[in-house]
């Protein structure tokens, strides 16, 4: 019998590459290059597991009518890139890679918000281009975070690791927005206060952070009207999905000092950065890195592997996005 053909969007972490050879045929993509919606198509009707990443868009169309492949092994947490009913309907698995990256993006949700806080972009940019002339006093002079009140727009694993970093490491107040309060020993911890309104906690934030999944429900969640009701001395970070921010709004509100500042690690088109954005000082751009250390990166990748074999050898997912009735 021959062993299931898994096909790898984009190249992984070495030691999970190896792994996973070992194991099974493994076509890799050799190029690391994005594929187009034509080969995810007929890799769905060739292979007999796909492990996309974030950046692949598997619709209907790629899905197709009878694919062979019966797992979608995604490369990540989020999978709102998806099309779960399409799946469904066709019989196809999903399963995802939560609860590892979770220290890495809140390290790099906070990066962003020290660096947007204290213009750190700007003065690297600065000094680069040989346009720095010296130490004076009111040379870049940004924000301290110590004392401030830093809202998180969901409050989950990851808000959560963002809320521990701020409130005991700078001595942050916390509050946060959710659909539902936090259990009462979590809220204690970070002494955090909860806002049954987005906009009550957009109006007494010095920093916003985002932390919901993506999708229809949180499409421009902070648009025009939420970025209004934001302190004009207050900053934005997203490391959650591109589409939960206007860029339009958010871009007119950074160009027209509506809010201090934002930074950004994720965008509605990857790999396309919203147009303006570029060009504004006051903005912290980063190229998606939220979970890209040695140690998450391959521990993601472990977890495909795991849901992989589980698969195959007909025991439960480890990590079940959807597990479909058999189609019709």
């Amino acid at each position: 019998m021959s062993s299931p053909r898994i096909l790898l969007t984009r190249r992984w972490p070495a030691h999970v590459e190896r792994a996973m050879a070992a194991e099974f045929d493994v076509i890799f993509n050799e190029n690391d290059q994005p594929m187009s919606q034509k080969q995810l198509a007929e890799a769905m009707r060739e292979v007999d597991i796909l492990c996309p990443t974030v950046s692949d868009r598997i619709d209907a169309e790629v899905i197709g009518e009878a694919p062979k492949v019966k797992l979608i092994a995604n490369y990540g947490v989020g999978f709102d890139h998806i099309d779960l009913s399409a799946a469904k309907s066709r019989g196809v698995a999903v399963s995802n890679t939560p609860g590892v990256l979770t220290q890495a993006t809140a390290d790099i949700a906070f990066t962003l918000l020290l660096m947007a806080a204290r213009r750190a972009g700007e003065g690297e940019r600065e000094l680069r281009a040989g346009k720095w002339t010296g130490w004076r006093p009111t040379h870049l002079m940004g924000a301290s975070l110590a004392g401030k009140t830093l809202g998180l727009v969901g409050f989950g694993r990851i808000a959560q690791a963002v809320a521990r970093r701020a409130h005991h490491g700078f001595g942050m107040k916390i509050a946060y927005y959710g659909r539902r309060e936090a259990e009462p020993e979590i809220a204690q911890r970070y002494q955090a206060q909860f806002h049954e309104n987005l906009h009550s906690l957009l109006r007494i934030s010095d920093a916003v952070s985002l932390h919901v999944p993506g999708g229809a429900e949180t499409r421009h969640l902070i648009d025009s009207t939420a970025l209004k009701s934001m302190r004009p001395h207050a900053y934005l970070v997203n490391t959650a999905r591109g589409e939960v921010v206007d860029h339009t709004a958010l871009t007119n509100a950074l160009e027209n000092k509506l809010i201090a500042g934002a930074g950004l690690d994720v965008y509605p088109e990857e790999p396309s950065i919203p147009k303006g954005l570029t060009k504004l000082e006051n903005v912290v751009l980063l190229p998606h890195l939220g979970s890209a250390t040695n140690e998450t990166r391959i521990a993601m990748g472990m977890k495909a592997l795991a849901n992989v074999e589980a698969f195959l050898s007909g025991k439960p997912l480890p990590d079940p996005v959807l597990l479909p009735a058999p189609a019709q």
